[in-house]
């Protein structure tokens, strides 16, 4: 008996060696997030993944299926301070980054942070406000910085904005503009979950909310550490040639009428890099571009009327061009 467990706990560590610290950190803080999102691995990896990039992040679907309980969870875990931003038709874009105001003790004005001023941000419901609040945070994702009466603030590293948005079918809700849409690094549509998990959230939910459970499962240097180890990952030519192939062709297809910007291709091969790290790896294959090229690529490609007439969405070109593109290293012999 003493030898059979001497033997598990030697594979155990033999295990934790081989362990990348990229791999270790994404397992923690996705085992942390999966006890509060449950049956959503995939989406729970790719939320991860997008916080290593250094990366936003935009939730679409309906209204609860736990949108806004991803955002809070991460946040927990990584430790990050964290503020939420409901967003309203009435709401101003000073009510985001933050407004001078005078005081006439000092006879100066001071300056109120908004809620934008934190490390993680959940914008709740993004296009449920106009478009003219929707840019105040044109700035801050591109720039990580805001403007507020001509003075220039920096904002804490890191910096994430996590948006929620319902689909833009639903009443009430404003389309995000281009602009907006190109600088969020992946967008993920969370979906119903399974029958069978379902069930598992009602009994885990019965006296309390597991996010009251969560807790900080890495620190702040750690995760800085590993979102610059990513960017050591080797991507060889034919890889990055790839995902140049993939982007051209989103602009040059014949249902297309506006293809993915330069910002697209940064983000395919960014994220690819993670995806290869988070597996074990230190160089890029192309199923890590392929496995990615969806969620990066899809909200950043304007379909043209016809093509909307006829039911072609942008994920059906992105599958289309995935499919017509050649692979490098899959010629026929």
């Amino acid at each position: 008996m003493m030898s059979e467990q001497y033997q598990e706990t030697q594979r155990t560590r033999q295990v934790r060696q081989s362990t990348t610290p990229v791999q270790d950190i994404a397992e923690r803080i996705a085992s942390s997030v999966g006890h509060v999102i449950i049956g959503k691995d995939n989406e729970i990896r790719l939320t991860v993944l997008g916080l290593l990039c250094r990366g936003h992040i935009l939730l679409e679907d309906i209204p609860g299926v736990g949108k806004t309980m991803m955002a809070k969870s991460l946040a927990r875990a990584v430790g990050c301070t964290f503020n939420r931003i409901q967003f309203t038709p009435d709401m101003l874009p000073s009510d985001i980054t933050g407004v001078s105001i005078y005081n006439p003790k000092s006879r100066e004005f001071e300056f109120r942070p908004g809620p934008i001023m934190a490390q993680i941000v959940l914008a709740d419901e993004i296009n449920r406000a106009t478009p003219k609040t929707q840019s105040a945070l044109l700035e801050a994702m591109e720039e990580g910085q805001m403007t507020v009466d001509g003075v220039t603030y920096r904002l804490s590293n890191p910096f994430l904005i996590m948006a929620t948005q319902n689909p833009i079918e639903y009443e009430g809700t404003f389309p995000l503009p281009e602009a907006q849409l190109d600088r969020f690094l992946i967008r993920i549509q969370m979906g119903y979950p399974q029958p069978q998990d379902e069930l598992k959230i009602l009994s885990a939910q019965q006296y309390q909310h597991p996010i009251n459970n969560v807790q900080q499962v890495v620190s702040l240097q750690e995760m800085l550490a590993v979102q610059q180890l990513i960017k050591d990952v080797y991507v060889a030519n034919e890889v990055k040639q790839y995902i140049i192939n993939l982007i051209t062709a989103s602009r040059r297809h014949p249902d297309v009428y506006l293809g993915s910007s330069p910002r697209g291709s940064l983000s395919l091969f960014r994220t690819a890099q993670a995806r290869a790290a988070m597996s074990g790896r230190d160089f890029v294959i192309p199923d890590d571009v392929k496995a990615l090229a969806e969620v990066t690529l899809a909200h950043r490609i304007i379909v043209g009327p016809a093509a909307r007439i006829k039911n072609i969405t942008s994920r059906t070109v992105v599958k289309d061009i995935l499919q017509t593109t050649p692979v490098p290293g899959a010629s026929v012999r």
